[in-house]
């Protein structure tokens, strides 16, 4: 399933590949790598909120300050809530960056191998094969209570928004 008209990167319009899904919609599965090659699915995450961060590309400006603002967000969480931030980039680049930045809250992981989250979330920019920026909120019994797709892709999200929303499942 492919969309038009969601998102613009530079103001130039994008394909999303993969459903629309909503809040109160069944989390898909998906299988993505950490930074040792390890896959990780959902069901690793089982019982915990799960806060995800989608980003396009971690050497970028904006998906540099939306790491770094969720991996801030992540230390006054509470144990039952995991940050998970998604890319495509390769989990060698993601390991060198976090290590670089800092990032020490914050579960990097790639999706660089099969798309797998991208096709799943319907988030995998077609043209780019990149991931669109977003945010997923996923309750501890793995039903979506939060989803939004930055429309320009050049911007950040609204942080304050999925704040609000995952302090409403805490």
């Amino acid at each position: 399933m492919e969309r038009t008209g969601v998102i613009t990167m530079a103001g130039n319009a994008l394909t999303l590949v993969g459903p629309a899904l909503k809040a109160g919609d069944k989390a898909p599965d998906f299988t993505v790598l950490d930074e040792s090659l390890a896959p990780k699915t959902l069901k690793d995450f089982k019982g915990k909120i799960k806060v995800i961060s989608v980003t396009p590309s971690l050497d970028t400006p904006v998906c540099d300050l939306q790491l770094h603002w969720f991996n801030e967000d992540a230390a006054k969480q509470p144990e039952k809530v995991v940050v998970i931030n998604l890319s495509m980039d390769l989990p060698f680049a993601v390991k060198r960056f976090c290590a670089t930045a800092g990032i020490e809250n914050v579960m990097a992981l790639s999706d660089h191998r099969d798309a797998s989250f991208g096709t799943a979330y319907g988030v995998l920019i077609k043209e780019l094969r990149l991931l669109a920026r977003s945010i997923f909120i996923i309750d501890k019994d793995d039903v979506i209570r939060y989803v939004r797709i930055v429309p320009e892709q050049t911007n950040e999200p609204d942080y304050e928004d999925a704040i609000k929303a995952l302090n409403s499942l805490l």
